[in-house]
């Protein structure tokens, strides 16, 4: 019985797809995506870094409000939408209740671990990721 479970499991791992390396810049800019997506979805705060001799950079949680919006008005705007989401979000908000699956349904299906609020977040930071790397290694050298 042993030795059937041994085959079973080295057909198993077999199927896997081969192990991905990936290199410490892509690790830190995963992480610093993610982190500062987080900070944007669940915090609701303002993401800002500087590079020496550079400006600010930020992506505000009005920029990510409006991003949202965009994304929710142009899924009505397609008919993608076949449900009153909107009526009930704005009754639920009114009443000081929330409705997440009218928010759901407005938002629309992902795969993201943060939902589509995080992938719309990550549209507005990836630009920014070589960058914010870049002041936090000129931070470290301080």
């Amino acid at each position: 019985m042993n030795a059937a479970l041994k085959i079973c499991q080295a057909m198993h791992d077999g199927q896997l797809p081969p192990m991905v390396s990936e290199s410490p810049r892509e690790v830190a800019r995963a992480e610093w995506l993610y982190n500062a997506t987080e900070q944007l979805v669940r915090y609701g705060s303002n993401v800002a870094f500087q590079r020496r001799q550079h400006p600010v950079k930020t992506v505000t949680s009005h920029q990510f409000a409006m991003a949202v919006d965009e994304h929710v008005n142009g899924r009505l705007e397609d008919c993608e939408i076949f449900t009153a989401s909107l009526g009930y979000l704005v009754i639920a908000a009114a009443s000081g209740q929330s409705d997440k699956t009218a928010a759901a349904a407005l938002l629309g299906p992902s795969e993201h671990p943060l939902g589509k609020l995080g992938e719309i977040a990550e549209g507005l930071l990836r630009p920014l990721v070589d960058d914010a790397l870049i002041a936090q290694a000129e931070d470290n050298d301080l």
